[in-house]
């Protein structure tokens, strides 16, 4: 699911139930999530690290705009989500970004998601207290 107008690289990423669409186009560095920068958006600084963690890697924090849009899950999901999506833009954006990008891990969507509640227990793998008498 991607997209290319004009040097505008659309694509998705996701982790838990969170999804961020991203949208990179070349330019100055400016970054908005939601409509608020990272900073304001993540609170706190280990969300917004990882989430622009790709942009680090590969030194493009200035070359490039980004504009994102999330949904789902908390801001840990969505700081994930983000970080997928903003490697996956770049990947398309320049082929050659591909490699430093997959060594560091950025390229690989994180399976984990919240293991479903069984019935007869009160939560996915806690059990009602045993009374033997």
């Amino acid at each position: 699911m991607t997209q290319t107008v004009e040097n505008t690289f659309v694509t998705v990423g996701r982790r838990k139930t969170a999804t961020a669409r991203v949208r990179l186009t070349s330019g100055t560095g400016k970054i908005l999530i939601n409509g608020k920068s990272p900073a304001d958006y993540f609170k706190a600084e280990d969300f917004t690290r990882a989430a622009l963690s790709p942009l680090t890697t590969v030194e493009m924090e200035k070359e490039v705009d980004i504009t994102v849009n999330a949904k789902g899950g908390g801001l840990n999901g969505q700081a994930g989500a983000v970080r997928l999506g903003i490697a996956r833009a770049l990947e398309k954006m320049n082929e050659e970004l591909r490699v430093p990008l997959k060594q560091e891990g950025h390229m690989k969507r994180d399976p984990r998601g919240r293991e479903r509640k069984k019935s007869g227990q009160p939560g996915a793998r806690k059990n009602f207290q045993f009374s033997k008498r």
